[in-house]
This record gives structure tokens, C-alpha cells and sequence, in this order.
């Protein structure tokens, strides 16, 4: 089970501009938050060694690299045995196409986010991982149109 981490208000006010500026200057997030330039730098530290914060990384645009269709599939399994939803959790950590996945609750067993570069890439990549998959009792896919909340890489921010 996962170990909760105490935040206080200056941990959360420092996560949420981490999240939308991993590289911004410790002094200026000092000073937006109220502390010490040092304290900034203590608490990032800490928050990275208690695995609050797991990854600094890069988000790209899509649409700067290669033009992308981005899809929401939801996928229902035929039984919850575990050695058949274990089996397409990895099958999905292997495809490509697949840039995240979720477990959920509801109608479906799991949220996919799919992207590829065209619709015939999109029915290879069904064929091959879902309606292939005897444990696969059914999927719907949901076409994105555009982002509402995104990065925005002039203003290196999240942006609604």
C-alpha cells in the first residue's frame, strides 16, 4: 500500500509550480512562494526523496515533431482474472501506439491513451492488441479534437 506524505500549504504551492515549470530558477519560485531560496531547493530535494516528485521530464508537441492522431479507448475485459488483465497491462506497456494507461472503474476495466499517425495506423494497432485478445470483450474509441488544458511551450506552462 502506498505510504501517504505529509505536505504543508508551501510544499503544495511548490508542486503546483513545479508541475506546470520544472525549470524555472529556484529564485524566482522562492520568491512567488515565500521562502528562502535554500528552502526551495530543501523541500524539492525531499520531495523528490520521498517520491513525491518521481520524474522531471519533457513535454513535447506533437504537433511541432510529426503530425498525430491522439485517441481515448476504453476496454472492457471479458472476466477479471488476473493473469489475463496482468497480460494485456504488459501487452500495453510494450505497444508503441500506447502513451499512457489506467486502470479504472465503471463500465470499462481501462482508459488507453492511443496515438498514432493515421487511422490505418489505428486499426493495425486494434487488430493487433485488442480484437485479437479473446480477453477483450470490447473497446469504444474516442477521437481527441483538441486540447483544453496543454502545454504551452512559448510560456513553458500549463495553459486551460
Amino acid at each position: 500500500m502506498t505510504e501517504f506524505v505529509t505536505l504543508d500549504a508551501f510544499d503544495r504551492k511548490l508542486l503546483e509550480r513545479v508541475r506546470r515549470n520544472n525549470l524555472e530558477p529556484a529564485r524566482v519560485t522562492a520568491e512567488a512562494v515565500g521562502l528562502s531560496e535554500s528552502s526551495v531547493l530543501r523541500r524539492l530535494r525531499r520531495l523528490r526523496a520521498e517520491g513525491v516528485i518521481v520524474a522531471d521530464v519533457a513535454v513535447v508537441d506533437p504537433a511541432r515533431v510529426e503530425p498525430r492522431i491522439i485517441l481515448h479507448v476504453l476496454v472492457e475485459m471479458a472476466g477479471q482474472e488476473r493473469v489475463h488483465t496482468d497480460a494485456f497491462k504488459a501487452a500495453m506497456a510494450r505497444s508503441p501506439e500506447v502513451q499512457a494507461a489506467w486502470d479504472v472503474t465503471g463500465e470499462t476495466d481501462f482508459l488507453l491513451n492511443v496515438a498514432v499517425r493515421s487511422m490505418a495506423d489505428y486499426e493495425t494497432f486494434c487488430q493487433r492488441e485488442l480484437t485479437t485478445d479473446a480477453h477483450v470483450k470490447g473497446f469504444k474509441s474516442m477521437i481527441t479534437i483538441r486540447g483544453v488544458v496543454a502545454f504551452d511551450p512559448a510560456r513553458r506552462t500549463l495553459q486551460i
